[in-house]
């Protein structure tokens, strides 16, 4: 963490107002920074900014390619969820050339999603977000928390084997901690499931337009479904082991809900294909888009606004405002209406010219390379700031509102909540899990969802493994279609990163890619201030967030801030240091390891 610390005239009331800055911020590839102004006295913090000081360009560089290549090279946007990238990818060129893959094709396609999720939630969540709560963290942050937990029983402790929560903060430990060191262990078994789907992991080598190049035979499920048994296991240790922390951080501290809250304002783009109805018709979107195993959809103040991908593919708009970019008004318009004949906006990814304009930061004006996405509600005309959840909120609450989930005794949406079943493994018995939609969009329940999720992925892969094996018994092992790419075309991809929402927007002419933007989750959630003056998630959750750490501001952490912004799962760590008054180093801290461990 880079802690620039900055101090500046007090203002109007009597305040202890000091700037504060953590550039680079860890897990987003040192390409993230906050920057906020803190009232010690009011113990609050008054304002922050969402920064990246770095320019990518894929697309720019994709026009003129090859529209087949477009996944491997997409894949390259990120070596964290690179598939995700590559199966967007291949959605939208499925749609561009009119191709439907396999049954079977798509069951391993899911298996391999199944995986990267089980895979990324996991290592992050125990591995990354996790030292966030840890022994070190909080003896050193809130001393008064860490005697707390010492005398405070765990409700679950049969569950998870861990007598009190001090028990459980002691276990996450980096490299020290027992759960620590298992979840690693864990996330080789889920990397590994991973590469029997789809080849190669974060790149994927048997995954094209069309299908999946794996060899699908029943060795091949069941080496998946071995390591998947022992993962569902921990997931029962998992899951209360999350809930037990995470609701003694709501009693230790009265209050805590408020870090990290924003108002839910909650975007899905759905996951997992349905092959009995999903065909990448445009025209049939909504019907398939609805079919998919995590339904799409957006939330609005706890309201389920639609679970049509028509519609969300419209509303989408690329805004800018405190990006570093020219704006692409008068530029050319590649798409004025969709295949459904709806008028497609000058502001959407498929009609976006990338016009990147570096100049000196300026938190009055320009100061970020992230533009600035935003949901176009038609109902308020209002250009709504979506944020993902960190991914797991957004499925589970857009899932359990919609109640369209039924998946073979493993998975319920209710309309209120999603219930996760897990069938007994080795040395436990078959257990429950049920998701209740909570009362705040927060940090705590961001990170509370994420053990959810996996789960949920879990149940996702059982039914998948299922369905597969279904298929090589009766025959059907085809698992790839042939197809050829047209002259002419438009496609997009809808799908769900591991932090959220995914789409990819591919024109085609003369065979050629013309136009091509992936939008992750990252510019979502990263977003700045648009040309209405709208903060981006990071920014507002962040802004108004109260401090609870009890050092004061020469030893400030800033951990209430980055339990904030990293419950978004802002992806990959990085070595970074702490600076404080005039540059001062005082320590150098490679994260996830907090502290030094002797």
């Amino acid at each position: 963490m880079t802690t620039e610390v900055r101090r500046q005239a007090a203002p109007a009331e009597p305040g202890q107002l000091i700037e504060m800055a953590w550039d680079p911020i860890t897990r987003i590839v040192g390409s993230l920074g906050i920057y906020t102004k803190i009232d010690f006295k009011k113990r609050q913090v008054v304002e922050c900014y969402s920064t990246s000081s770095i320019f990518r360009g894929y697309s720019i560089f994709l026009k003129g390619k090859d529209p087949r290549d477009a996944h491997f090279i997409t894949s390259r946007i990120c070596g964290i969820c690179g598939d995700n990238h590559a199966t967007c990818s291949v959605y939208a060129q499925n749609m561009a050339y009119g191709v439907k893959p396999p049954a079977l094709g798509e069951w391993i396609l899911n298996l391999g999603e199944a995986a990267e999720y089980m895979f990324d939630h996991n290592i992050f969540q125990e591995n990354l977000v996790g030292v966030d709560f840890c022994e070190q963290m909080v003896r050193e942050t809130n001393p008064g928390v860490w005697e707390l937990a010492q005398k405070t029983e765990a409700p679950h402790a049969r569950d998870h084997g861990y007598r009190t929560i001090a028990d459980i903060m002691r276990a996450l430990n980096p490299f020290t901690g027992e759960f620590y060191r298992e979840a690693l262990q864990m996330s080789r078994l889920t990397r590994e499931k991973f590469c029997l789907m789809e080849g190669r992991h974060v790149h994927p080598s048997t995954l094209y337009p069309g299908g999946v190049g794996t060899v699908a035979t029943v060795q091949l499920f069941t080496d998946y479904l071995v390591r998947l048994m022992k993962y569902v296991e921990f997931m029962k240790k998992v899951v209360p082991l999350h809930d037990d922390l995470f609701d003694f951080f709501y009693q230790a501290l009265p209050g805590y809900e408020k870090v990290g809250q924003r108002r839910v304002l909650l975007g899905c783009w759905g996951s997992f294909q349905d092959p009995d109805v999903c065909d990448y018709d445009y025209r049939t979107m909504d019907k398939w888009g609805r079919a998919m195993f995590v339904t799409p959809g957006v939330v609005v103040d706890g309201e389920l606004v639609t679970t049509s991908l028509v519609d969300i593919n419209l509303g989408i708009r690329i805004l800018l405002g405190s990006s570093y970019y020219e704006d692409w008004e008068n530029e050319r318009t590649f798409v004025d209406r969709d295949p459904l004949g709806n008028p497609v906006d000058q502001r959407h990814p498929w009609n976006q010219t990338t016009i990147p304009k570096p100049q000196k930061r300026d938190f009055k004006g320009k100061y970020s390379w992230v533009m600035s996405p935003r949901w176009y509600d038609k109902r308020t005309g209002q250009y709504l700031a979506l944020d993902t959840g960190g991914g797991p909120l957004a499925r589970l609450w857009v899932t359990a509102l919609a109640g369209l989930v039924d998946l073979g005794g493993y998975i319920k949406a209710t309309g209120h909540s999603v219930k996760i079943r897990l069938p007994k493994t080795a040395l436990k018995p078959e257990v429950e899990f049920e998701w209740k939609i909570p009362k705040w969009s927060n940090a705590l329940e961001r990170d509370r969802a994420r053990s959810y999720f996996q789960a949920y992925a879990a149940a996702v892969a059982l039914y998948c493994v299922e369905k597969a094996l279904a298929e090589i018994r009766a025959g059907r092992t085809k698992t790839w279609s042939d197809f050829t790419v047209p002259k002419e075309a438009i496609g997009c991809g809808f799908h769900e990163a591991v932090r959220g929402v995914l789409s990819h927007h591919l024109v085609i002419e003369n065979g050629k890619i013309a136009n091509y933007h992936p939008y992750p989750p990252t510019p979502w959630n990263a977003s700045v201030r648009d040309i209405y003056g709208t903060p981006g998630p990071y920014e507002d959750a962040v802004q108004n967030t109260p401090i609870f750490e009890e050092n004061g501001p020469d030893k400030f952490k800033g951990i209430d801030i980055m339990r904030a912004v990293r419950s978004f799962d802002p992806c990959l760590p990085c070595g970074v240091h702490m600076y404080l008054g005039d540059g001062k180093e005082l320590e150098i801290v490679h994260s996830p390891t907090f502290g030094r461990v002797s």
